[in-house]
């Protein structure tokens, strides 16, 4: 028997990328996945990729009413044990003095309030059938500075925090949360970036093993802390990254400096 038959489980962004990696792991040990997304179009191809019970669910995991009812979906075809909240994104970049505040405003929004909801939704749920496992996917950007990234790094740090929080709070319940902070990896996120040029070449060196993630590095350790095999394992953040959590962030200055100039990226004013 699949290890996780009679049992259900949400992705939520799980679309494209590592959420839908994710999505397809999880249904090939037999648990019944319910995907989530903003774009209905998307969820549907994505759905028809999978091999397995997999449907979906329109939801913008920042409106609290849609992720709630994304989550009673999910518990509609079985027991809620497992819930990875891959949903994230940035519209912010850009030198701290060049920050568009809107957008910083948007991907925290986004990345830690929508967290908050899923994680807040999944407890509801998972506390009166005793526990599950929720997967909060952060980023290598929350614990080596990202230069440039804006928001990104600060709420994904958030995120990071927030598992811990979430962990110590709902252990009780027997609900284990973990998270993981993925390095650069091959998704629509990242296309130009992983093309070769400076700034990949930048990101190789710093990694002990040097070669871009795949989707499926991360489904993988996303299914090991969502399953019972990690049922003792609970607060924690494992990078998936190749070691580059070992060195540095990545340099974009390349990228950056023509689209801010180079004394932005300096931290001085514009000119000087």
């Amino acid at each position: 028997m699949r290890t996780l038959a009679g049992t259900a489980a949400l992705v939520t962004g799980g679309g494209s990328g590592i959420g839908l990696a994710c999505a397809a792991r999880l249904a090939a040990d037999g648990a019944a996945v319910t995907i989530c997304g903003r774009t209905e179009e998307r969820l549907r191809r994505a759905a028809e990729k999978i091999d397995g019970d997999v449907t979906y669910a329109v939801a913008d995991i920042t409106d609290e009413e849609q992720i709630a009812a994304a989550v009673d979906a999910a518990a509609g075809r079985g027991p809620l044990r497992a819930v990875v909240a891959n949903a994230g994104g940035s519209t912010s970049i850009g030198p701290i003095g060049m920050l568009d505040l809107d957008a910083w405003r948007s991907t925290l929004e986004l990345n830690a309030t929508g967290t908050l909801l899923t994680i807040r939704q999944a407890a509801r749920v998972m506390a009166p059938i005793g526990g599950g496992a929720v997967v909060a996917i952060s980023s290598i950007a929350a614990s080596n500075t990202h230069r440039w990234f804006g928001a990104y790094g600060v709420s994904k740090a958030a995120v990071d925090h927030l598992v811990r929080l979430a962990a110590d709070e709902l252990g009780g319940a027997g609900i284990r949360v973990n998270g993981i902070r993925p390095g650069l990896v091959r998704t629509e996120l990242v296309a130009g970036i992983a093309d070769q040029g400076p700034v990949l070449e930048d990101y190789l060196a710093c990694m002990p093993v040097s070669r871009i993630g795949e989707p499926e590095d991360v489904a993988e350790a996303a299914r090991f802390l969502a399953g019972p095999e990690s049922s003792w394992i609970t607060g924690q953040l494992l990078n998936v990254d190749g070691g580059h959590h070992l060195r540095r962030g990545p340099d974009y200055s390349s990228l950056f400096e023509p689209m801010f100039g180079a004394a932005a990226l300096r931290g001085l004013p514009a000119g000087e």
